[in-house]
């Protein structure tokens, strides 16, 4: 048995145990069916995995007819992509010379790969107790970097974070004879201290919206926006829309009346900020793109 066969049958184990220990991993389990084969390319080591009705089970061998299919190049790239700790940056780079393949429907491959993620993640211990049976936790708001004290599932407080001995030294700057270096705590903005009362807010809007008389299969009545009100919607009629709306836009107008504008800060989602997948969704759907200037934060590194 070589090392990259080795590891998948400890994944094997590694899905047991996790499941025997943690109910929310039992739980994601029972969320799809399917087959999940890892191999080498050319099927000298391979390991199966059936997942159906929350219980796994898997097989040494390669077999045919899977749901995912995922292949190395061989197996010493394959103990190297799988031994923990993960190197992303090093699976990242077999992705992209087509040493390292997934072949199947996108959902369960990401299905699988998230799961296998969670393994990990069961393990690790959020929070440190203090007072009052409160939690704290670190939180990097785009307002800057705060504690948050938590009890009972609930956010009572923000702080600004306080260094203590156990945390690096602050950076210093010598100039003229003399050193120059920050309080030993982080900044934080009002909007940033406000966070808590965002999360909370009853204003916040916690699923899709539409407005009432807006048909985008017919009749918009834009003169009524702000006016008339709004129903909720799934998220799947809201992907729905604004999916028809790129493609009708960019087939009324041409791809150029298509405005991508960013925040100067991060914003949600896989496409909010500019080191995010949005320069890669951009180019797929053609956009005009908008050019910021050196604002907030970006001013410090930039002027450097």
């Amino acid at each position: 048995m070589n090392k990259f066969s080795l590891i998948l049958y400890g994944l094997h184990w590694a899905f047991k145990y996790t499941a025997w220990k943690h109910e929310f991993f039992r739980d994601r389990l029972k969320e799809k069916n399917l087959t999940v084969q890892i191999r080498v390319a050319d099927d000298s080591v391979g390991r199966t995995f059936y997942f159906k009705n929350g219980l796994m089970r898997s097989s040494s061998g390669v077999v045919k007819g899977v749901d995912v299919d995922i292949a190395v190049k061989d197996a010493v790239l394959g103990a190297e992509l799988m031994m923990p700790p993960i190197d992303h940056l090093k699976r990242i780079e077999a992705i992209k010379s087509f040493s390292l393949m997934a072949v199947g429907d996108d959902k369960l491959v990401t299905w699988f790969s998230e799961t296998v993620y969670m393994i990990e993640r069961a393990r690790w211990v959020w929070g440190t107790p203090v007072e009052n049976g409160e939690t704290r936790y670190f939180n990097n708001t785009n307002g800057g970097p705060v504690f948050v004290y938590v009890k009972d599932g609930k956010i009572i407080r923000l702080t600004p974070i306080d260094f203590d001995d156990e945390d690096p030294e602050t950076w210093s700057v010598e100039a003229r004879g003399k050193t120059f270096s920050p309080p030993r705590k982080t900044t934080i903005s009002p909007h940033g201290l406000a966070s808590k009362s965002l999360v909370y807010s009853k204003e916040r809007n916690l699923y899709p919206m539409k407005r009432v008389d807006f048909n985008p299969e017919g009749d918009r009545n834009p003169e009524n926006r702000g006016v008339s009100g709004y129903e909720r919607i799934s998220w799947n009629e809201a992907l729905d829309i604004v999916e028809k709306e790129i493609k009708r836009v960019k087939r009324e107008h041409g791809p150029g009346s298509i405005l991508a504008a960013r925040s100067s800060h991060h914003t949600w989602g896989n496409v909010g900020y500019y080191i995010s997948a949005y320069n890669r969704f951009i180019n797929i759907i053609g956009a005009s793109t908008t050019l910021l200037n050196p604002d907030s934060w970006e001013g410090w590194y930039w002027g450097a």
